[in-house]
């Protein structure tokens, strides 16, 4: 299969992310398709649209109702799975409302109730519409002509935004992680790719310059490091592991989430986009997690200096 002949489905084409691919994808001769629960071309923050847009098919979709975009699913080689979310304050203004602080402050620090840790969006979000929709790809019947390995790219994420962040959204995309991976088991004609990046960044629309350069100088420094010399961040990771206790019964302390952001450098959002693009091509073969240093080494980074090692990967 040419890149050329590539088409894909992105969901979530008009977000951060999702138009980082569609203009990576376009770059590299394929065909795109965009699905959002909109439907409406994408647009910088300041209303400005890019020339590339008109090459994309915008059409408007429910993620969670495979009827709405099942047409599109025989004719693509790849489906990207961009659409999340990062911020989910459901319960927080439930708590807010009920002038509950402590459990406001709890829920804040990613201390949250059993019984209230499968409700909200990140559930609907993050995992239930990557899982939906990747039962729908894989039961589609490929159109003639598509004989390839069609790969399903569902964008995870590195462990580094708690405490600030919920531990339900990093619980979420790795529930999804799984259970996509159950479901390629059983369709040896398709593979699960789980791109983890870490904080993404955007000269342009996210200009976070100053903490994106301390944040990737840290991780040089911690990849430079011989293994014997004692790190900010193997101190810490190892506190998260050892001593304190898990955030819950699946997921360590955040100190190990804090590990992470000082260890695995951010990403710059179209260099994202470029590496989940090289994970489609049938030659790489590529499955499962890829952090970022195999995303560098996707895109061809790796040989110019340190090579970063993603926590995960």
């Amino acid at each position: 299969m040419s890149a050329i002949a590539q088409k894909i489905l992105v969901v979530g084409g008009n977000g951060f992310v999702g138009s980082a691919v569609c203009k990576a994808a376009l770059a590299r001769g394929m065909g795109v398709t965009s699905i959002s629960s909109s439907g409406t071309p994408y647009h910088t923050p300041k209303g400005h649209t890019p020339d590339w847009v008109e090459k994309v098919e915008w059409r408007k979709a429910d993620a969670m109702n495979p009827d709405t975009y099942a047409d599109i699913l025989p004719g693509v080689n790849a489906v990207v799975h961009t659409i999340g979310t990062l911020l989910d304050n459901t319960r927080r203004n439930t708590l807010f409302h009920d002038k509950d602080y402590v459990g406001l402050l709890k829920s804040i620090m990613g201390i949250t109730p059993v019984e209230a840790r499968h409700l909200g969006g990140y559930d609907k979000l993050n995992r239930d519409t990557a899982i939906r929709v990747c039962e729908a790809f894989t039961t589609s019947k490929p159109s003639k002509g598509i004989t390839d390995v069609r790969p399903f790219v569902y964008i995870s994420a590195e462990d580094f935004h708690r405490p600030a962040i919920s531990v339900r959204y990093i619980e979420t995309k790795l529930e999804a992680e799984r259970k996509i991976d159950e479901i390629m088991k059983e369709h040896p004609q398709y593979r699960a790719v789980h791109v983890r990046p870490s904080m993404i960044y955007d000269p342009e629309t996210r200009p976070m310059t100053i903490p994106a350069n301390l944040f990737t100088f840290s991780a040089w420094m911690h990849a430079a490091m011989p293994s014997f010399v004692p790190m900010p961040a193997s101190v810490i990771r190892w506190l998260g592991t050892s001593v304190f206790p898990k955030a819950t019964e699946q997921t360590p302390s955040a100190l190990v989430s804090i590990a992470t952001l000082l260890s695995v450098p951010p990403i710059q959002v179209d260099h994202l986009g470029e590496a989940i693009c090289a994970s489609l091509d049938p030659a790489k073969n590529v499955r499962g997690p890829v952090g970022v240093r195999a995303m560098r080494e996707l895109i061809g980074w790796s040989k110019g200096g340190p090579n970063i090692t993603s926590s995960d990967s």
